[in-house]
């Protein structure tokens, strides 16, 4: 009874953080889930997708019925995009944990997720001295989905740290802008990859026994982030997505400290 509602605890957190700033939730999920160390580097990333998914569907469906701006001539082509990005991240997910020690791989997601971490977290507080791009074409937001895409799937983490930072930039858009953005690429992302899994030999192999709290404490944080995401300010949303930044590097340090060392 403690470890489901630990895990809930994690999923409403998590996901209420990131519906709020378009973090998402996998970006604190999978740190947290490797700290407690229950289950390998696949099971614990398939837990991660299947919650911020439910997350994205919550989410993306109350911000359309509070009329809250969707940038669709952006938002369509980065989705898109990403769903081929994600098969592609899964795939190499899978080869990766068929080749690597659960540790190793975890050392691996971890220290990639730090310096992704680091570089968001320099470039949003440094935003405003750095000019951002205009892109408006299809194109661009197609090939940047892809990439969103793969990095999302690989990590497990749902990309929305990466996915708004790189959305402020190119496209200039503010940070609510850009975190509604993030959650219409992660909602397709997770979904290309959890169908990938499903087509390509179902869940079986994986552990889901904590996935249906997960779910219950994602739609929660799903309704509540988005209430909060039209509420606030911009400057407190870019508060808050910092400090999940330092939140969350910190987290991925331990894990490869501990991972390393044991």
């Amino acid at each position: 009874m403690v470890s489901y509602l630990i895990y809930f605890l994690i999923a409403i957190g998590a996901t209420t953080v990131g519906s709020l700033t378009g973090l998402g939730g996998g970006v604190i999920i999978k740190p947290l889930l490797d700290i407690l160390g229950d289950y390998n580097a696949s099971t614990i990333g398939m837990l991660s997708s299947i919650t911020v998914f439910s997350m994205a569907v919550v989410s993306l469906g109350k911000q359309m019925l509070a009329k809250t701006e969707i940038p669709f001539r952006t938002a369509v082509p980065l989705a898109i995009g990403s769903v081929a990005g994600g098969q592609v991240g899964q795939r190499l997910l899978s080869r990766v944990t068929a080749g690597l020690p659960n540790a190793q791989v975890t050392v691996v997601q971890n220290a990639v997720l730090s310096l992704l971490i680091l570089g968001v977290y320099l470039y949003m507080k440094n935003k405003a001295r750095i000019p951002s791009k205009h892109w408006d074409q299809p194109a661009p937001a197609l090939i940047l989905g892809l990439f969103l895409g793969v990095c999302a799937a690989f990590l497990g983490i749902g990309g929305g740290p990466i996915n708004v930072a790189l959305i402020i930039f190119l496209f200039s858009y503010d940070t609510k802008k850009a975190a509604v953005s993030s959650i219409v690429i992660i909602l397709f992302s997770q979904a290309s990859k959890l169908a990938s899994v499903a087509l390509g030999g179902g869940f079986g192999g994986f552990d889901l026994s904590m996935a249906p709290v997960m779910v219950v404490g994602a739609i929660a944080g799903g309704f509540i982030g988005a209430k909060y995401n039209k509420k606030f300010s911009e400057e407190a949303v870019d508060r808050a997505f910092n400090a999940v930044q330092l939140l969350v590097l910190a987290i991925c340090i331990f894990n490869i400290v501990k991972n390393v060392l044991a």
